[in-house]
Formats: C-alpha cells, sequence, structure tokens
C-alpha cells in the first residue's frame, strides 16, 4: 500500500482490554493458555516481506506485550508447532502454562472453567517498597461521605510535581477499578454485554458529570472507564446521554474487534448496552430534534446513528441492577458487594485456595 513504510519497527504493545477478552474466551472453551518470553526481544528485529497464510479451523492467538507472549489456541500440536517456530526465530524461554502477564497473576481451575486474575502480590510489593505495607486496609474504594474540591488540590508547584509521581498508576487497578480481583465463569452463551451509568453535576467546583460504562465477556468485567465529562449537563439526562454516546464508541471497537477473532458468532447481532434513564433512552431511539436535547452537542448523536445500524441496542435497566452505578457514585459496602457479585469480582483471597 502506498504511503505505509512496512519497515518501520515498535514494541507491540497488547491493549489490557484484549488481553481481558481473549481470557474471557479461553475460559469459555477451555483454551491452552502458555506463555513465552522472547530474550533480548531488540536484537532480534528483522522484516523482510510480508507473509499471508489461509486460516483453519485450529485457533492460535498470540497477545505480545514487548517481550511477554500469551499463547492461546485450542489445538495442543499446533501450539507446539507455533512455540517450535518462535523457538527457532528467536531466543526463547519457554514459560509453560501462564502464570503472570503484566504483573497479574492469573490462577485457573480448568474443570470448573473458572480462571482468575489478581494483582494482590504485585501491589504488596509496590507497599512494601514505599514502606506502606503496614498501613490500614479498607473494604471501600472511596468513602460514602466525601467533600472533594479544589480546595485540597496541590496548590504548589512543588506538591504539584510531587502528586506527578503516582507509582505504577498506569499498570495497577487494571483487574479491577479498587484494585482487588476479577474473575471470569463460564456462562451458558458466549456474548458481550455493556451498562452505562453517569452522575450528574457531581462535581462541586464545575459542575460536571461523571461518565462510566463496563462491558462484560463470560460473566467477567473486561472493559471499564469512569471519567468526567468534558461539557456541562443541563439536566440528568443529558448527562446520561452522553454517558451512553462514549459506551457506544467502546461497543463499536469491541465489536470489530472481537468480530475480527472469529471464535463469537454472537458479536453479528447487537450488543445490549443497559441504561438506567429512560429519557435518554428515548433521545438515542427516536430521530429529529426533540426539546429536551435542542441543545446537545451534535457529536453525542452518535449513539443515534448506532442503534439505528444495528451496532447496539439500548434497554431499561433498574438503577439498583445497573452494573455500572458503582463507578459513579460512593456506595456503602453491602451495595458494592451487590454490584461486584454481578460482574464476578471478589477478594483473592477467597478464591487462590480454589486454583492451587
Amino acid at each position: 500500500t502506498y504511503g505505509i513504510d512496512y519497515e518501520e519497527t515498535f514494541s507491540p504493545v497488547a491493549d489490557i482490554r484484549a488481553i481481558r477478552i481473549l481470557i474471557a474466551i479461553a475460559v469459555y472453551y477451555d483454551y491452552e493458555i502458555w506463555e513465552m518470553d522472547v530474550k533480548t526481544a531488540f536484537l532480534n528485529g528483522r522484516l523482510d516481506e510480508d507473509i499471508y497464510m489461509e486460516g483453519g479451523s485450529d485457533v492460535v492467538f498470540l497477545i505480545l506485550y514487548v517481550d511477554d507472549i500469551l499463547i492461546m489456541g485450542n489445538n495442543i500440536p499446533r501450539l507446539k508447532e507455533v512455540k517450535d517456530y518462535l523457538g527457532n526465530c528467536f531466543s526463547m524461554k519457554d514459560l509453560g502454562e501462564a502464570a503472570y502477564i503484566l504483573g497479574i497473576k492469573i490462577y485457573r481451575d480448568r474443570s470448573r472453567r473458572l480462571i482468575g486474575l489478581s494483582q494482590s502480590a504485585y501491589i504488596d510489593k509496590i507497599l512494601k517498597k514505599y514502606n506502606m505495607h503496614n498501613s490500614k486496609k479498607g473494604y471501600l474504594p472511596i468513602k460514602v461521605k466525601h467533600d472533594l474540591s479544589n480546595e485540597l488540590c496541590a496548590l504548589t508547584p512543588e506538591e504539584v510535581a510531587y502528586m506527578k509521581k503516582v507509582p505504577y498508576a498506569s499498570a495497577v487497578g487494571c483487574t479491577r477499578p479498587n484494585v482487588a480481583f476479577a474473575q471470569n465463569l463460564a456462562n451458558t452463551k458466549l456474548d458481550v454485554t455493556s451498562f452505562c451509568d453517569a452522575s450528574w453535576q457531581c462535581d462541586k467546583d464545575d459542575t460536571k458529570s461523571q461518565t462510566c460504562y463496563i462491558f462484560v465477556v463470560n460473566g467477567g468485567a473486561v472493559d471499564r472507564k469512569s471519567k468526567k465529562q468534558t461539557t456541562i449537563a443541563m439536566h440528568s439526562a443529558q448527562a446520561e446521554y452522553v454517558a451512553a454516546s462514549k459506551a457506544v464508541m467502546e461497543a463499536v471497537w469491541m465489536r470489530k474487534f472481537v468480530g475480527d477473532l472469529g471464535v463469537m458468532p454472537s458479536i453479528n447481532k447487537p450488543i445490549n448496552m443497559y441504561c438506567d434513564n429512560s429519557a435518554a433512552i428515548i433521545f438515542a431511539n427516536e430521530p429529529g430534534i426533540m426539546k429536551g436535547a435542542r441543545h446537545f452537542l451534535r457529536r453525542y448523536h452518535y449513539v443515534r446513528e448506532q442503534v439505528e445500524t444495528g451496532e447496539i441496542k439500548l434497554i431499561k435497566v433498574h438503577t439498583d441492577d445497573n452494573l455500572a452505578d458503582p463507578f459513579t457514585t460512593a456506595f456503602p459496602r453491602g451495595m458494592v458487594i451487590d454490584h461486584a457479585k454481578g460482574i464476578r469480582l471478589q477478594l483473592a483471597s477467597s478464591f487462590m485456595h480454589t486454583c492451587d
């Protein structure tokens, strides 16, 4: 293709969302999950020509993160063939069945089609490094009654610089938002389900709202986000509509990614996206200009187009059953536990012994 530099080099880095999705699929089909490491990876790069091959019934997925490799598939001889090929091309370390990936411990019970991802050991290591291993532990990611404002922010340049040096912030929390544990359980069918929610004008300083969405595959949370909205919503329905539009953008990507894998037939159907605001659902399903949505920015109507084309189906859900709700509002412990069960989250300590 003209304009593409096929000899440009880079370090392949798999998206953590893709890793979680593939692990959930591997559990459903009971795929093998093996791990390899490339020794001195940066000394092995070479590109001569593109190589194309016709796919068969065997499934082999390679997840690359610089020099770490996860290999998944349903045919052991073919997996061994891939491992042997990589070993002949590069100096490789065969780590056998996958136990760690990016500091995430993998626990697996194949007899029950169950897998667990835990960062407890990784977090303990960080706490010890910064002399915080004896700190008091809590059960909630944030207190129910909290009063955060700009007055509590860093004031001097020195304080700002210090706050920016949060260690391992990009890695910690990739298994769950409040850093504990995520697991995927085998369901009766393999599909993608989504929940979206918003907390209207939760920021006291700029009155902006909070967006959250979560995607569930094979019973476990594989993708989620909680972020403050960039525009001020005039009412709660607008905040929910903005949240839905962000979730729909993620849903479109997920349909393309999972569809290309060719192992989830249900992905050809619209993704069910659950929202607890009736007005936002009406805005998404009714074309034209509506009184309550006349002032909406045009880009947020992307959700309408995707509903019309069949990418997603927006469905009403009760607030108590919206699995995205805890990521927009601080809940008491009981409600956090109930919602955590809905996306198969539990403390690693209560799960480890079942897979040892």
